[in-house]
């Protein structure tokens, strides 16, 4: 056993996790190994796709592990902050995290970390704190796809309007990938920000103030997922045309937008697969102990895994939309 723990912590995560797919069905697991993801909003369909991912792969390694999904049913990062902090309560072997607010999460996953808990972010990263890594969408190069088409579709020149959820470390890395593209077109101007808060009725509600201004802003961008089948909407209730909504994720209501022409393009995310990855990485971790958690990982150069894992996107628009929805009828996926 001890060449193989040895063996684990030297190469890296990849590695690491590959063995822990292997070996996951004939492991022993401790009778209370549980492990818990903790989301800003349990409800939302793309938790659920989440914790689909973190539930079947808990299910795959078999008798002895269980999996907890904890956190508030609608967007309330203080909510999750306790939930969190509940979970820590119960000795888990490792909690896989989206930070709501990523100031308010710091504290506690650097208090998690000092008791020996493993932490892993996902989805929206508290880069601050002593998380040991991070499993999720490469939201910078999200913000520069967006960009790309937002650019495109408004030929270079236009006022626009970006919906955001100020807390959220990921809206704030894609309005940066954004603003990488749009500073080699200084004609786009960004015109207003409005911070959603995760709630899809202040999209709305934005939106018709919006559009009751003269002029009417020639392009939309939406950060998170709650805001553009909104936008949508209320551009089309007013019959206003030639409007840019570039959106993030792929719930139904959004592809229905793109498949309608309303919506120009949305960025998928695959909060499957950082559900899967995350549990096998923390339990990976559980059984391979390392020594205290509490160091510096990101410059560790023998540091058992990656500073970021990037689990893909994908750009959806009316030439790729119905493939798209035919894989994920497939896979069982789809948010």
């Amino acid at each position: 056993m001890k060449s193989r723990t040895m063996f684990v912590v030297a190469v890296p995560a990849i590695a690491a996790l590959a063995l822990a797919l292997t070996a996951c069905s004939n492991s022993h697991h401790d009778p209370l190994e549980k492990y818990f993801l903790v989301t800003p909003n349990v409800k939302s369909a793309y938790w659920q796709e989440g914790w689909a991912g973190f539930n079947h792969a808990a299910f795959v390694m078999g008798t002895g592990v269980q999996s907890a999904l904890a956190g508030p049913d609608t967007f309330d990062p203080q909510a999750e902050v306790q939930e969190f902090r509940t979970a820590m309560t119960l000795k888990p072997a490792g909690i896989l995290v989206s930070g709501g607010d990523a100031a308010a999460m710091k504290g506690p996953i650097n208090d998690a970390i000092a008791k020996g808990i493993p932490v892993i972010t996902v989805d929206s990263d508290v880069p601050d704190s002593k998380r040991l890594t991070f499993i999720g969408t490469n939201n910078y190069q999200a913000g520069v796809m967006g960009g790309h088409v937002l650019v495109e579709r408004l030929h270079g020149k236009g006022e626009v309007v970006v919906y955001t959820t100020a807390t959220q470390e990921n809206a704030d890395e894609r309005l940066r990938g954004y603003k990488s593209v749009l500073d080699g077109h200084p004609q786009i101007k960004i015109v207003r920000t409005v911070d959603v808060k995760g709630d899809p009725r202040i999209a709305f509600d934005s939106t018709v103030e919006i559009v009751k201004g003269k002029p009417i802003p020639d392009g939309f961008i939406c950060l998170v997922a709650v805001a553009c089948p909104e936008v949508a909407d209320v551009l089309d209730r007013n019959n206003i045309q030639n409007k840019v909504i570039v959106a993030m994720d792929t719930p139904s209501d959004t592809l229905d937008w793109i498949k309608k022409g309303r919506i120009a393009a949305t960025i998928s995310q695959k909060p499957y697969t950082m559900g899967q990855f995350g549990i096998l990485m923390l339990d990976a971790l559980h059984h391979y102990k390392l020594p205290p958690l509490d160091v510096n990982w990101a410059q560790d150069t023998h540091s058992p895994f990656p500073a970021f894992v990037d689990t893909g996107a994908t750009l959806i628009d009316q030439s790729n939309l119905d493939a798209f929805r035919k894989s994920q009828g497939a896979s069982g996926g789809g948010s």
